[in-house]
């Protein structure tokens, strides 16, 4: 790097820590005036094993295991997993393909890893240790010297810088989004990386540098990384990629060399010499195919199956074992999306309508057993739920400006979703999504409900892929019609349904968002503006609205705990005034059945269940015959 471009850099970061100041977004040390130039001198950083996104770390620098695993745990054996669908890729890293998921952590490491039993806190890993200030205003990572890539070559300061300009520049959306918000990046050692974020208020970005996967600039090709490739990637993780069978299976045989064994951070994980993933091509295919041992845990979504599903032999024996468990993170919400690209939802009056016609206490009494309850919003059964909760006053200083565009009653907590009388013909709800109709230009002609102006009727097509969607998509439909409004359910294979999604080609999906109790950048992705209109990205609603990213912007500069819980609120509140989704169900427990040759610790992690933290438990031996 030229002197010219170092003393460019630091003028900008220079002005830019003395506009954080003028606006109160952290507190900076040694400022002095000179014309109009300001020269801004950062507090010290503070070196440390572990970062929090509010708070401290729970774990001490000395600490030897996490309190989720079993440090004893043995080493050996192996497990199957399965997945519905098919894959194209290795590298889920890119939009184009289906990836591998289980490259991520498995093969490819970051800087530090996520300690399961907070809401957000990061331990080193590839990094040794990281540094920041207190407005955050960059972040420095120390490689550990022993860190090495499974063909042995070490992990560099220069590998990191690597692959963050090729994920900036090539990544998927919400890789181009964070990475794209650093201002500067240099290393100032063969293992030691800096990143200068150029005074942009948000506290998560050193987290977000963390997670950031780390690839082999020897091994990795940029003019072809955009591309799907079934070349098994080098990573520097506890397992490579042994055998791929195209669309149908993966294997990954665990690196008795790998690096990081020893770390605490790793201490009671990885312990199965291989691990294999299958595809199935639909659900009950799967199912079956774990009746018979085929593979080894499932996470269960169908209520029906939970309920009634297990009654077979191995099951009746106790060679398969049940687990209901309850994280402590939000609860999951199944939606159904509106597509608010198509002029057919963008008035928010017809999406309440449809709310209002779905009937859940039929749907829950006959398909659920009751097991489910139903929530607005997107972090329910926690603090950061705005749902039945009134705005506080922080709240309503960061909602200001929006004010006049919400209601009343989603503002004081009172609004509440529709219920039915459970008859699968509730009158009250017809009556109020008519209501709502009329008023957004749409009349009953006969059976048919159109457009008043242009005599269009209200017709939509609902996208599923797996019998349990298509059962739910169906009953909609039938209360639909009960309006006059037409829907055609149309049932597609994993693989196409996935290619529709990503590129917003629907007008109506079923989906869920799996939130933490620290939501951060990704809620950009989710629902941000910017987001609506770039394919790849899980804003499926097509959300554009000020207000969502404001508070999104709320809760990236917040400092405290609670000013950030006032702005996830309050992001909870705008996005549930939108009527973007038609809520389904909550998820309160986690389903998961394993066949007794797996082990899980005692404890369950604050996110529930973790894979990575079981092992193998041998058949018990046989007596010798005589």
């Amino acid at each position: 790097m030229g002197r010219a471009e170092s003393d460019h850099r630091f003028i900008r970061r220079t002005k830019a820590l003395a506009a954080a100041l003028a606006i109160g977004t952290g507190c900076l040390a040694g400022v002095t005036t000179a014309g109009a130039e300001s020269v801004v001198t950062p507090a010290p950083g503070i070196v440390s094993h572990a970062i929090a996104m509010h708070g401290k770390p729970a774990q001490p620098a000395d600490f030897t295991a996490m309190p989720y695993v079993n440090p004893d745990a043995p080493k050996g054996g192996r497990m199957i997993a399965s997945v519905v669908g098919a894959f194209d890729s290795l590298n889920p890293l890119i939009v184009k393909g289906i990836a591998v998921q289980q490259m991520r952590g498995y093969v490819i490491e970051s800087l530090l890893a996520r300690g399961h039993d907070e809401p957000f806190t990061l331990y080193g890993l590839l990094a040794r240790s990281v540094e920041t200030d207190d407005v955050r205003s960059y972040v420095t990572f120390r490689i550990d010297p022993r860190a090495r890539f499974s063909d042995g070559k070490p992990v560099t300061a220069e590998d990191v810088l690597f692959s963050w300009k090729l994920l900036r520049d090539k990544g998927r959306p919400n890789l181009r989004l964070y990475y794209g918000k650093v201002a500067s990046a240099e290393a100032l050692d063969p293992l030691t990386v800096r990143f200068d974020f150029g005074g942009a208020p948000d506290r998560e970005l050193p987290l977000i540098l963390g997670l950031m996967p780390v690839l082999p600039r020897h091994a990795v090709d940029p003019d072809s990384f955009e591309e799907t490739s079934l070349k098994p990637p080098l990573g520097s993780g506890p397992y490579h990629v042994s055998h791929v069978q195209a669309g149908t299976s993966v294997t990954l045989t665990r690196d008795p060399n790998y690096w990081g064994r020893d770390l605490p951070i790793n201490r009671g994980l990885w312990n199965f010499d291989e691990m294999r993933i299958d595809y199935f091509r639909e659900s009950n295919a799967q199912f079956e195919a774990f009746k018979r041992g085929l593979y080894d845990f499932r996470v269960e979504t169908d209520p029906l199956r939970w309920s009634e599903g297990y009654d077979f032999p191995a099951a009746r024996r106790g060679d398969v074992i049940r687990d209901a468990i309850k994280p402590g993170t939000p609860e999951p919400t199944d939606t159904l999306v509106f597509n608010t690209r198509r002029p057919v939802f963008a008035d928010v009056r017809v999406r309440e309508a449809l709310l209002n016609l779905f009937d859940f206490e039929w749907i829950n009494r006959n398909y659920f057993f009751g097991l489910y309850t139903r929530t607005a919003g997107f972090f329910g059964g926690s603090e950061l739920s705005a749902y039945g909760r009134a705005a506080d006053e922080g709240e309503r200083k960061l909602l200001q400006p929006y004010l006049p565009r919400l209601r009343a009653d989603i503002l004081d907590g009172s609004f509440r979703l529709p219920e039915s009388d459970g008859s699968g013909r509730d009158r009250a709800g017809l009556r109020r999504a008519l209501d709502l109709l009329e008023q957004a230009g749409y009349q009953l002609d006969g059976t048919v409900l159109r457009k008043r102006d242009t005599r269009q009727p209200l017709t939509f097509e609902l996208l599923v892929t797996t019998r349990e969607q298509e059962r739910i998509a169906l009953a909609f439909a039938r209360d639909l019609k009960r309006a006059g409004i037409t829907v055609s359910v149309r049932t597609v294979d994993a693989v196409q349904f996935d290619q529709r999604r990503l590129a917003y080609d629907f007008d109506m999906i079923p989906n869920r968002w799996d939130q933490s109790l620290s939501p951060g950048n990704e809620q950009s992705f989710y629902w941000g503006s910017d987001a609506a209109d770039t394919p790849g990205t899980r804003n499926y609603m097509g959300a554009k609205d000020p207000a969502i990213d404001a508070m999104i912007a709320a809760l990236l500069r917040a400092r405290g705990r609670t000013d950030f819980v006032d702005a996830v609120r309050a992001l909870d509140r705008v996005l549930i005034s939108g009527f973007y989704v038609v809520p389904v169900y909550s998820v309160r427990e986690q389903w998961i059945a394993r066949w007794n040759r797996l082990e899980r610790p005692k404890a369950t992690a604050l996110t529930g269940y973790l894979p990575e933290t079981w092992w193998y438990r041998p058949p018990p031996q046989q007596p010798p015959q005589r």
